[in-house]
């Protein structure tokens, strides 16, 4: 059996790294927390993939999936708020595409877990 020695030395941490850890953990992170909260829902990454392949309208999504019109739209709102998502206008449809910002989230959060 090892022994203790009960009079460790104690744990120095640099007063830079002291001081910037303090910095960290005061920032605010509401922002990210928010985008981990809104893509925290398994459908609105699957509408982020399929928005990766192509441009498309609500009309499009509520084809291929079991979804309502409604529930899409709204979900469509919340990538759109925050900013992952736009849409255009195309004649009578409203097309939704990724922005910069949601194609380089997808591509972070699918590298990422292709590693695991």
């Amino acid at each position: 059996m090892q022994e203790t020695n009960s009079e460790q030395e104690p744990y120095i941490l640099p007063d830079t790294t002291s001081i910037k850890v303090h910095e960290a953990m005061k920032e605010n992170v509401d922002n990210m927390v928010s985008i981990f909260k809104l893509l925290s829902d398994p459908v609105r990454i699957r509408i982020l993939k399929a928005l990766q392949i192509s441009d498309l309208c609500v009309c499009v999504l509520v084809e291929i999936t079991d979804y309502k019109h409604s529930a899409l739209s709204y979900h469509l709102k919340l990538l759109k708020d925050a900013e992952l998502v736009d849409s255009r206008r195309d004649r009578n449809f409203q097309i939704y595409y990724l922005t910069e910002m949601g194609k380089r989230m997808l591509r972070t959060i699918e590298s990422s877990f292709k590693k695991v």
